[in-house]
């Protein structure tokens, strides 16, 4: 009998993750990137004796392919993939691969901003409540590589939009939708319902007695669910008064003056949002889902009430990275697009010295104008080409041009007074100058920590 053979493209975390559940389902396995391995991963590969390559496709090996596992990083229109389907390969994503061979319950979140710091919040109420749970997906490790190596009866999955583009047949018990905003239309021909689409398929093969969690106040998710027919129980959550939620649901959670309240089958949680350690009201948003989840697994109310006063700050969102002079420096780095930055422009509570920019991905800065208005004392552009921030709020608040982090810190320095705080919320990608959001709020971070070392 013939040997299955699964090709793998792409060598990061999940493409070496599939690799080794491959290799365990006895498969032979080869993995094949065009760009340059980490050393890390290749030491991985060679240690389980997974045949890879680097730098090339070579397309006879990938052609001969039973299955194909595709990194999220790769677009479903790259004429390989295209041909691959016509083919009658079958070409998924390396959660789907996970989840064909895993019985495990799967809380899934995904949305366009808030889903890191929720999937990160219920992996920690979870842990702290002393739950044998995997965390997986955009944060965490490979859950393939989980299922391969290091299984656990339960995961909390990070999913984004090109992960969910690979799925079809893997099924979440619980799926939290935070909220869906304009992002990535480069990928989706521009079109906004495309993307939509593909954020709702977290609801495919969900069943009767499965949880669906949504954030009501998000637009785009209301307008999308008043076209479907649900087949899971749902529960929304909002900013607004919990009192003015419409009944019909399994669930749901609003506020009560300074109060969250959480109600799910008949069971009530309350809790004040000033004893959530993470604070702004986009975090109250992402408590509301983890409650409703930690309800669902059967946490009690004290389990819950431990993990939301103990959940660590999230590094790259809304992170304080120091206080220099009296002022102090905020490392959002993860606020990639316009809705991040709105949340937390409105969260602060002082003058703000904004940095922004970055690689423009199509976005609307006009619904940021009220904000900045009322709140930017200064916005310092950081990018190759900032004339779409400078050209929609020069006529707002004073603007300045800056092509590297070395003089946008330098401005920010000169122009932040003490009580003030430097916000970087970029609302671009940043591939026009780092390697990745992590490696820009890494060099902020830093600058910060060497003027700290010299006040000192």
């Amino acid at each position: 009998m013939k040997e299955m053979e699964l090709v793998v493209l792409g060598g990061g975390e999940s493409g070496v993750g599939a690799a080794l559940l491959g290799k365990k389902l006895g498969y032979k396995v080869f993995l094949s990137d065009k760009g340059k391995l980490a050393d890390s991963y290749k030491a991985v590969l060679r240690q389980h004796h997974l045949e890879f390559e680097e730098g090339q496709h070579t397309t006879d090996r990938i052609f001969a392919a039973d299955l194909v596992v595709k990194s999220p990083g790769i677009p479903d229109t790259l004429p390989m993939v295209v041909e691959l389907r016509e083919k009658g390969i079958e070409v998924i994503s390396e959660i789907e691969f996970a989840g064909r061979h895993t019985d495990a319950s799967m809380v899934c979140i995904t949305g366009s901003n808030g889903k890191t710091t929720t999937t990160l919040l219920v992996h920690h109420i979870l842990t702290q409540s002393g739950r044998d749970v995997g965390l997986a997906g955009n944060v965490g490790h490979s859950l393939a590589a989980q299922v391969a190596e290091k299984a656990h009866p339960l995961y909390v999955v990070e999913l984004s939009s090109f992960q969910l583009d690979g799925m079809f047949r893997f099924r979440a018990d619980i799926a939290i939708l935070t909220n869906i905003t304009p992002d990535h239309l480069d990928r989706y021909d521009h079109k906004f319902e495309n993307y939509i689409d593909s954020k709702f398929r977290i609801l495919q093969n969900m069943r009767l007695e499965d949880l669906f969690i949504y954030g009501i106040d998000s637009e785009a998710v209301a307008r999308k669910l008043a076209s479907l027919s649900l087949q899971p129980q749902a529960a929304g959550f909002t900013g607004g008064n919990y009192a003015d939620i419409a009944g019909g649901m399994a669930g749901r959670a609003g506020m009560a003056g300074e109060e969250v309240v959480v109600c799910l089958a008949g069971r009530e949680y309350r809790i004040d949002q000033n004893r959530i350690s993470i604070r702004g009201r986009h975090n109250v948003y992402n408590a509301m889902a983890a409650i409703l989840a930690c309800m669902r697994l059967g946490l009690s109310d004290e389990e819950i009430t431990r993990g939301l006063e103990t959940f660590p700050q999230v590094e790259h969102r809304l992170e304080t990275a120091g206080v220099v002079d009296g002022v102090t420096y905020i490392n959002d780095s993860k606020a990639t697009n316009v809705d991040s930055a709105w949340y937390a422009l409105d969260s602060m509570q002082t003058p703000v010295v904004w940095i922004a920019g970055g690689t423009d991905k199509g976005n609307d800065y006009s619904v940021l104008s009220d904000l900045v208005r009322r709140k930017v004392k200064i916005l310092i552009c950081m990018g190759v080409d900032n004339r779409k921030l400078i050209d929609d709020f020069k006529e707002i608040c004073p603007v300045m041009d800056t092509h590297t982090l070395a003089d946008a810190m330098a401005a920010a320095r000169k122009y932040a007074w003490k009580g003030d705080t430097v916000l970087l919320s970029p609302c671009c990608a940043s591939f026009d100058l780092f390697k990745n959001y992590e490696h820009r709020g890494e060099c902020f971070k830093a600058v910060v920590a060497d003027w700290e070392k010299e006040q000192k």
